[in-house]
């Protein structure tokens, strides 16, 4: 057919056999869903003309292109590259065809019919096709003796494993899986992997005893996944563990990822066990890709939502003192350092370290910092950025953005800057930054409809404060506000942290009605605004309204008919069946009235000023 482009035929008996074939061309005959896990796999039933493979997937970062259309039956594309996996369980054996990238040479409407007469690939159907074809005898991969079979079987490639060997050989003999095929139901591989983040050792305590962990991310071409290590794997394993380095690791435990603790993109998560492996690859690394950064402007750290993780780069232009505290909740201390960060954006944000972190950095020579999952924080209109678990700080890194900056912040940058957004500003009567509505205003916009979180701010008086679940008690953790679950024995569980504790910590969640001249509206507040308005720790709080309800109540109606300068998160919500507008209270400040009539003037100055036109 004119302009079609032929098929590699034959091709699908090369890759099967574990042969490397260069941008093979194929044709696919169908597509089919496999759903279950966060993100949907596609298997492909793919022809090559002489046959036809249905244990073929499609990698998710290339699921658009069958979103789009464009992979429909009859469709000719070519395999730019791609890995082959052997799978264990109920098709032990089977070698799997994993596309990571591909080209679309004739659409499916283009082509119209399946070309040629192929048949379902299988061994004993490829040895009797070559039985049947003299001329191609010489040419055919044999299937005949042992030794005959491994002498003509071609070099294994990176990701080209046999599972009945691979764990009688070293970890470094480059017969690898890759990671995007890992599952519960294979226990023999190896993947040779890169480190992008480890997390601080930290201590744990359930039922079952106490003892210490910690967590890190690997990545290689295929994907991502996160390994966990307990106890005595947590106390070999930590100190020969280094972020950006690359190692082959074997005999993990897979299972299904706890979605609250990682946002990887991987269904499962790895355990260590006594089991396993973990060697250093010295050499031959070039094939695992390198850290990927998605760097933000610090300027624009001020768009983002609070808890948000975020990539970004500056200069240490102010590093302040070492400050040490003790948890009122758990009793435990704590060690942080806050840091001022600059770019060429012109702006500034406050950058805190935890723990060892903070004791060891020295910032005196005004170092190029660049952190990666850095967690953004607000408090009373300021936007601040803090390492957490899973976060990496690279000081001094050899990157082009790197040397960029340190070239500007040498030749006078960063001496006059005008963007400080980790400010906690006070603005027109203790206001912020943010546009200032009315709650007609705000509905009549419809804020918080669509993808993302609106926010507003107003002048309001505070009508009722409900005293009913006003606290929760909360898991005692620093980093951690989950509900715990009272066992009735003095332990109090918290299913995130997988912990059992002998305390918690009371959290608020105080809802109560506000009101402009305009209407009224139920608002939603945590802790650290709840404290702010009470001028009582939420510790204080939640012990009154459990222990003595009527001077909690007392405390909670304090505040009734007062005025403040709200800063509202609008967001639409699902409740049950139903969506509703949720408004939360993300800073509040007192009402400067000296403040406040100047922008009232000032708005009036400008009615008058369109009247007039």
């Amino acid at each position: 057919m004119p302009g079609i482009a032929p098929l590699s035929t034959g091709v699908i008996e090369r890759i099967m056999r574990g042969e490397e074939v260069d941008k093979p061309v194929l044709q696919i005959l169908g597509t089919k869903k496999i759903t279950g896990g966060e993100t949907d796999r596609l298997r492909l039933l793919i022809s090559d003309g002489k046959f036809i493979n249905s244990y073929s997937m499609l990698a998710t970062q290339l699921n658009h292109l069958h979103e789009e259309g464009k992979l429909s039956e009859y469709t000719i594309v070519r395999v730019d590259k791609y890995i082959t996996s052997v799978v264990n369980g109920k098709d032990a054996g089977k070698r799997v065809l994993i596309i990571l990238e591909l080209s679309v040479l004739n659409p499916g409407t283009e082509v119209g019919k399946k070309i040629g007469t192929p048949v379902s690939y299988t061994e004993e159907a490829a040895a009797q096709s070559n039985k049947g074809s003299s001329a191609n005898n010489s040419a055919a991969i044999k299937p005949t003796s042992t030794n005959n079979a491994k002498k003509n079987e071609p070099k294994p490639s990176l990701y080209n494993n046999n599972n009945n060997t691979t764990l009688n050989q070293s970890l470094t003999a480059g017969l690898t899986h890759p990671i995007s095929s890992l599952s519960p139901y294979q226990n023999k591989w190896v993947i040779k992997a890169r480190v992008t983040a480890k997390g601080p050792m930290r201590t744990w305590s359930n039922a079952k005893g106490e003892g210490k962990l910690f967590s890190m991310d690997l990545m290689d071409e295929s994907g991502e996944i996160r390994a966990t290590a307990f106890r005595e794997q947590a106390e070999k394993f930590y100190d020969i563990i280094e972020v950006d380095r690359v190692y082959y690791i074997s005999k993990c435990q897979l299972k299904p990822a706890n979605k609250q603790f990682t946002t990887l993109k991987n269904d499962y998560e790895m355990t260590l066990t006594g089991e396993t492996q973990i060697q250093a690859c010295e050499e031959d690394d070039n094939d695992i890709p390198e850290i990927k950064y998605d760097l933000v402007p610090i300027s624009e750290l001020a768009n983002l939502e609070a808890r948000t993780s975020v990539d970004t780069i500056g200069i240490c232009k102010e590093v302040g003192e070492l400050q040490t505290f003790t948890s009122r909740t758990t009793n435990k201390e704590f060690k942080k350092r806050e840091l001022t960060l600059v770019d060429s954006s012109n702006a500034a944000v406050n950058l805190t370290l935890w723990g060892d972190d903070a004791v060891n950095f020295d910032g005196h020579v005004q170092p190029v910092i660049l952190v990666k999952g850095a967690r953004v924080t607000e408090f009373n209109g300021g936007k601040s950025i803090s390492m957490g678990n899973g976060s990496v700080m690279k000081i001094n890194p050899d990157i082009p953005e790197g040397h960029k900056l340190r070239g500007w912040f040498d030749n006078g940058g960063g001496e006059h800057i005008s963007n400080m957004i980790s400010t906690r500003t006070g603005g027109a009567g203790g206001g912020f930054s943010t546009e200032w509505l009315t709650f007609h205003e705000a509905r009549s916009r419809n804020l918080g409809a669509g993808d993302k979180p609106d926010y507003f701010q107003c002048k309001a008086v505070v009508h009722i404060v409900k005293c009913q679940n006003a606290f929760y008690k909360a898991c005692p953790q620093a980093d951690c506000n989950k509900k715990v679950i009272d066992e009735n024995n003095g332990h109090y569980r918290c299913e995130r942290c997988n912990a059992v504790f002998p305390n918690f910590k009371y959290r608020l969640l105080i809802n109560m009605s506000i009101g402009d001249w305009t209407s009224n509206r139920w608002v939603t507040c945590f802790s650290e605004v709840g404290e702010q308005l009470m001028k009582r720790s939420a510790q204080e709080i939640g012990d009154l309204l459990e222990n003595n309800p009527p001077e909690g109540e007392e405390v909670l109606s304090s505040i009734n008919f007062n005025s403040y300068i709200f800063k509202l998160r609008s967001k639409m919500e699902q409740f049950g069946d139903m969506q509703r507008n949720k408004l939360t209270v993300q800073s509040v400040v007192p009402l400067d009235y000296k403040e406040y009539n100047k922008y009232l003037i000032n708005n009036l100055k400008e009615l008058t000023g369109i009247h007039k036109n």
